[in-house]
């Protein structure tokens, strides 16, 4: 998922700024875990009534945007084998929506949902945009 931003940023900076003020939304640093795949699944499947929504889903959006990056970084400087092969239409919404569907079809298996949440996005994303 290369950057593709259909929202001016401007936009998204202030949105950001207005959710971390605590005018619209009271999250703390604890809000949110990273430790497991399970972690970023509860992170980036909340709903517009989730009350912690709007923070969750600019989380969830620059973990697998900075996820994506590294990887295209390291297997494009380092001439090193790509492990996720996505379609240049491919956006940031639909690397969430796969790995939505990849975490709900594995929801039951210990072992993947344990694992760090980078390993799972991965994972997810491999299983949707496979390398031929």
């Amino acid at each position: 998922m290369r950057v593709s931003l259909s929202v001016p940023s401007t936009l998204i900076a202030g949105a950001v700024g207005l959710a971390l003020s605590g005018s619209l939304l009271a999250a703390q640093d604890d809000d949110f875990s990273f430790e497991t795949t399970e972690d970023l699944f509860q992170v980036c499947s909340t709903t517009p009534e989730d009350p912690e929504n709007i923070p969750a889903a600019f989380a969830c959006r620059a973990f697998i945007e900075a996820t994506m990056q590294y990887h295209d970084a390291v297997s494009d400087r380092k001439k090193m084998k790509r492990l996720v092969c996505y379609q240049s239409t491919a956006t940031i919404a639909d690397g969430r929506q796969a790995f939505l569907a990849w975490a709900e079809a594995n929801a039951g298996n210990e072992s993947l949902m344990g694992e760090v949440p980078v390993v799972g996005l991965v994972r997810a994303l491999a299983a949707k945009y496979p390398c031929k």
